[in-house]
């Protein structure tokens, strides 16, 4: 537990020294694409004792300088599975980006969907004697936390405060200065596989770059795609992308609950392969220009030319109608959107006091998906874009971007976690499970 505690210090210290240099690159590892962009940032370098606690603290302004995507090679799932096709992949992406930026780069935070992600709600509380809240009394509450047995193979990507209670007034993001007899605090905290993290570690470290932070792809883009309003009141962000859909779970601003399904577009692409029995490009390509999941009368007479170059004509000139390439997809979407729903279900999400469910990420772009998750998923849906960042190019602000888009703000304005506080190394917190969202029904 202490060694990943001080890896995550290390990686913030990281984060200031990029800071301070002005310069940092972000890149969302996924399935089927790497995303890389330079960020030039201007503004304080680490977070401060008088900054809030929360999602804005230690803010700083930036612009994107420099942005870049190329085909992913060697991720499987979000995860890296050939180390050699996937480092030439990051220097690809990384290099066109650092050409646009007219900069060099030595720091990149990163972002990844797989690792089998796990969500716990963990409860904490010290007496503080009437005396005023400081930041050794923050400390000394998150130690405090029931931290379950999570088990060999797994640490922690995430632990972060989201809710304190001073003398039982709840719902308090920033208790310090205040005075009070009894501080208790809510952490949500994600734990991933170790072996996924130490790939990527060590993938970056060949690419000849420091790691100055690590996120979730769920976290990263519930962060770009979900609107203010949607953050506060509770909402859920669905990250759709190549081979792996992502959930996360906001309320108060702050993440609750993430998760991950092992499917994707990419399983979408690879059913209409098989289906039609065409090369992965041409399937791709029918997919993006043709597919869809809700089917029409129309859609009988509409036929779709395969164009394959296969060699054999007859084969190669075959149609095919648009209602049976909606019949090979739209079962596979739907297993997506149940599994996402049984999910949210295990969560708790139904005790939210606001349920709007937001589908982001390349594949949500399947025409009629959102009319397909409101049936599934049983709730408002809307397809969301990720917000509008200075200097980013037109081409990159498409919900497939969500992610990145996300890191850049998890970078600018990263939350306070529970590493960035001083603990005794005696107390790192070790104890028993607690279920996560719980808090909701005895807080709001």
């Amino acid at each position: 537990m202490s060694g990943l505690y001080q890896a995550q210090r290390a990686m913030r210290a990281m984060r200031g020294a990029a800071m301070q240099r002005g310069v940092i690159a972000i890149l969302d590892i996924g399935t089927t694409k790497i995303a890389c962009l330079v960020l030039r940032l201007d503004g304080p370098a680490a977070r401060r004792e008088t900054d809030a606690l929360g999602p804005m603290a230690g803010q700083s302004r930036f612009r994107v300088i420099g942005a870049a995507t190329t085909r992913s090679r060697g991720v499987r799932f979000g995860e890296i599975a050939a180390m050699p096709e996937a480092e030439r992949a990051i220097r690809t992406a990384l290099q066109a980006a650092q050409k646009m930026a007219q900069a060099r780069v030595d720091h990149v935070i990163a972002c990844f969907s797989g690792g089998g992600p796990r969500s716990y709600g963990l409860v904490g509380e010290v007496a503080l004697d009437g005396a005023q809240v400081g930041e050794s009394d923050i400390a000394r509450v998150l130690a405090a936390c029931d931290t379950p047995d999570y088990g060999s193979g797994r640490d922690v990507l995430h632990a972060q405060p989201v809710n304190f209670a001073l003398d039982h007034r709840a719902g308090l993001s920033d208790p310090r200065g205040q005075t009070g007899n009894h501080l208790a605090c809510d952490m949500h905290m994600m734990t991933v596989e170790t072996a996924t993290i130490h790939n990527l570690l060590h993938c970056i470290k060949r690419c000849d770059l420091e790691l100055a932070g690590l996120a979730s792809s769920a976290y990263a883009a519930g962060i770009s795609a979900l609107v203010e309003d949607e953050q506060e009141l509770g909402a859920a962000c669905i990250d759709m992308g190549g081979g792996a859909t992502g959930i996360s779970i906001f309320i108060k601003k702050h993440m609750i609950y993430g998760d991950s399904v092992r499917l994707g577009g990419e399983h979408v692409t690879s059913d209409i392969a098989k289906g039609l029995q065409v090369p992965a490009a041409t399937a791709e390509r029918i997919k993006t220009f043709y597919g869809g999941v809700m089917a029409t009368g129309m859609d009988d007479r509409e036929t779709i030319e395969i164009g394959a170059d296969s060699g054999d004509w007859e084969k190669d000139r075959r149609t095919v109608s648009r209602a049976e390439l909606i019949g090979i997809m739209r079962p596979r979407v739907e297993e997506i959107l149940e599994e996402v729903r049984a999910r949210l279900d295990a969560a708790g999400f139904d005790h939210l006091p606001s349920r709007q469910i937001v589908l982001t990420g390349g594949a949500s772009q399947i025409p009629g998906l959102d009319g397909l998750a409101a049936r599934i998923l049983g709730q408002q849906v809307r397809l969301g874009r990720p917000l509008r960042v200075q200097g980013l190019p037109q081409a990159a602000t498409g919900p497939a971007f969500s992610g990145a888009v996300g890191l850049s703000l998890f970078a600018a304005h990263p939350q306070d976690e529970w590493w960035d506080f001083e603990m005794p190394s005696d107390r790192y917190p070790a104890r028993s499970l607690k279920r996560a969202v719980k808090w909701f029904r005895d807080n709001w």
